[in-house]
């Protein structure tokens, strides 16, 4: 019988034995991986947190403790064991997120999957328990997948160890890619006596007796603060030596471990200590990423973290992309153009390979840059590498440059820094959901000063405008595409001197009705858009502004000449692209009519591409059907009416 469907809710646990937790787990991981490789997802995370998800609900109880995920990623096991165990939709539109969702289960609480902001949850919560009397209640933070590379994460743990009142449980899960696990003989001895150590340090009869001690030392005049500062660093010392818990004693807070976080036993044990001690604890569980799947231990790059539709047995791929993606094709122009210039320096959070920089660092190593979780490290270093006289191109996906906005704003663009900032996954994502999708990006950089903003419609507008941002030095740059497959090439009719393409000149060009602005990768829709109403005797021209900061001044001069604008984003309306055609032209004094055809101001459940755009009306056949109702004057914004008439009248036809 299997033991996950008895499983309905986390206190259900409390009746396994450590045999049948054992089985658990085995069944989770297979449960796991036969699941995710007919969805896609996260999966070599949520391998490597099986014992430790069990542990921390076996020991704390969900959801009166908080328990708090960084990043939500590692959170599939958690779903399964508070009842969410139907995964044959994992990701897809309306079914279960590859997040925790609010939504979904009173026992999930952080839905952002941007790392590095759970101890500071853990610090809010906590702190929150302690003012409102809730004295028994825990927050617990499980921390992992490089998320302690992140400022923001000892910001908060500098906070959290000053308190030495408050029931906060931070568990590092520690999966071997950034520290080495210790194995071996001696260290299986070590290990068992840490345990005991540990056990005893975190015992509150050791830490009163420890306080009444240094106390009576301090006040027993000049030898008793001598022998006192002997044997502290000679206590530290000794600990160092057993357990690099180091930085996080020099903080104030008590550590345990590091533990190894694929057995249960030890993993309660150490957990039931951090419970027991009353005060902020720090538990390190030593894991690994992909355990007990072989594909996933033997992929290199990443162990499996993300993975598309796969064959269970083997990890390989179900099918082959027939497309080059939008990734691979700035990977493989970055490389070049750093085989051409020697001052081009890349830098990236943590995410070499997904955001296209692999080739390029196997080819210059020493001039791409992982900085870690750490956007805003990145952002400032990028200007200090401009100042030294270099290029630097920051890599990150178009949701994490919110993070990193005020850095942008005030230590690159203030400065003149000549920096490029190229922006993968922007616009709507998919799978990934709200805290993914790439669409404030536009909006935001449309107030930065000076700032120049590309948005490619294909891979060769992507070589070409990445390149001629690599020129720009005395401002930054943006480079913005989307995620998955580049389509086909959309050839413009012209080019126009000041760049900007036209891709389209439909019915009377002497009288045009419709301009329809395309940014970036919505080309193909507002071609589509341009033929529908062609059909119903509407003369329409379509361009790409390539660069849409600072605005063309030919698509401005064009707007003057027809009836109506249409501005067709994948970013927010609000402040985006339209808003800022709209600002430039009423600056120039041009009155035509426009329509900002965006993405509403919402955060948008998970879904594919086109599903998502379907949900908010950001397909041809919707835009086509209100452009012309504007055009025949049923619907705002009019279009300018045609000389002769006061305003067009008459019926919408179906397209």
């Amino acid at each position: 019988m299997s033991l996950l469907k008895t499983i309905k809710k986390p206190s259900d646990l409390r009746a396994l034995s450590l045999e049948q937790l054992h089985d658990l787990a085995e069944e989770i991981r297979t449960f796991l991986i036969d699941n995710v490789a007919r969805t896609g997802g996260h999966l070599g995370p949520n391998l490597g947190v099986v014992e430790l998800t069990l542990g921390i609900h076996r020991v704390f109880d969900s959801p009166t403790d908080s328990i708090v995920f960084d990043t939500g990623h590692q959170s599939y096991v958690h779903k399964l064991l508070t009842g969410r165990q139907n995964f044959e939709t994992l990701r897809q539109q309306e079914g279960l997120s590859g997040y925790p969702d609010r939504a979904e289960s009173e026992h999930d609480i952080v839905e952002s999957s941007h790392a590095s902001s759970s101890l500071s949850w853990v610090d809010g919560i906590s702190r929150a328990n302690k003012l409102t009397g809730r004295t028994e209640n825990y927050a617990v933070g499980l921390v992992g997948d490089g998320a302690l590379t992140g400022g923001m994460v000892w910001e908060a743990v500098n906070n959290i160890a000053a308190d030495k009142d408050r029931k906060a449980i931070i568990v590092v899960n520690d999966n071997g890619r950034s520290y080495a696990p210790t194995i071996g003989g001696l260290a299986d001895q070590l290990f068992g006596l840490r345990q005991q150590l540990d056990k005893f340090r975190t015992h509150p009869a050791y830490e009163n007796a420890m306080d009444k001690l240094k106390g009576r030392l301090k006040d027993s005049g000049p030898v008793g603060k001598f022998t006192y500062k002997s044997l502290h660093a000679t206590k530290k010392g000794i600990k160092d030596w057993w357990a690099p818990q180091g930085l996080f004693e020099d903080l104030g807070l008590k550590y345990i471990g590091p533990i190894d976080g694929h057995n249960q036993a030890a993993v309660e044990e150490a957990l039931q200590q951090a419970k027991q001690y009353g005060g902020p604890v720090l538990v390190h569980a030593l894991t690994e990423k992909g355990h007990g799947y072989a594909p996933a231990l033997a992929d290199e790059a990443d162990q499996f973290h993300a993975v598309g539709v796969i064959d269970p047995a083997t990890g390989k791929p179900v099918s082959k992309p027939s497309a080059q993606s939008w990734t691979s094709v700035f990977g493989e122009e970055i490389a070049k153009v750093a085989n051409e210039r020697d001052d081009i320096v890349a830098i990236t959070g943590a995410m070499l390979q997904p955001v296209g920089l692999k080739k390029m660092s196997e080819e210059h190593p020493e001039r791409v840059i992982d900085v870690g979780i750490a956007e805003q490290h990145a952002m400032t270093t990028a200007a200090g590498l401009a100042f030294g006289g270099l290029h630097p191109v920051v890599c990150v996906y178009a949701t994490f440059l919110n993070r990193a906005f005020d850095q942008l704003l005030m230590d690159v663009a203030l400065h003149k820094a000549g920096v490029t900032i190229v922006l993968d996954r922007a616009g709507v994502t998919g799978p990934d959901g709200a805290s993914h999708h790439g669409m404030w990006d536009m909006a935001l950089t449309q107030i930065v000063p000076n700032l120049h903003l590309a948005a490619p419609r294909d891979a060769d507008r992507l070589r070409e405008e990445l390149r001629e941002a690599l020129e720009i030095n005395d401002a930054p740059s943006v480079v913005r595409f989307s995620k998955g497959s580049v389509g086909e090439p959309v050839e413009a009719v012209d080019r126009l001197p000041d760049g900007v393409d036209v891709l389209a000149r439909l019915g009377d060009r002497s009288a045009p009705d419709v301009l329809i602005v395309s940014v970036g990768a919505m080309s193909e829709i507002s071609l589509d858009v341009a033929q529908r109403l062609n059909s119903q005797g509407v003369s329409v021209t379509v361009v790409d502004p390539r660069w849409v900061l600072p605005m063309p001044t030919s698509v401005i001069s064009l707007a003057a000449r027809h009836r109506i604008v249409v501005c067709i984003e994948d970013g927010v309306r609000a402040g985006g692209v339209g808003s800022r055609l709209r600002t430039e032209m009423r600056a120039a004094g041009v009155d035509t009519a426009l329509n900002e055809v965006g993405l509403p101001t919402e955060f948008l459940a998970h879904g594919t591409r086109s599903e998502v755009l379907d949900r908010v009306g950001l397909t041809a056949q919707q835009v086509a059907r209100d452009t012309l109702a504007q055009v025949l004057g049923t619907k705002v914004p009019f279009a300018r009416p045609l000389p002769g008439q006061d305003l067009p009248t008459g019926q919408i036809p179906k397209l």
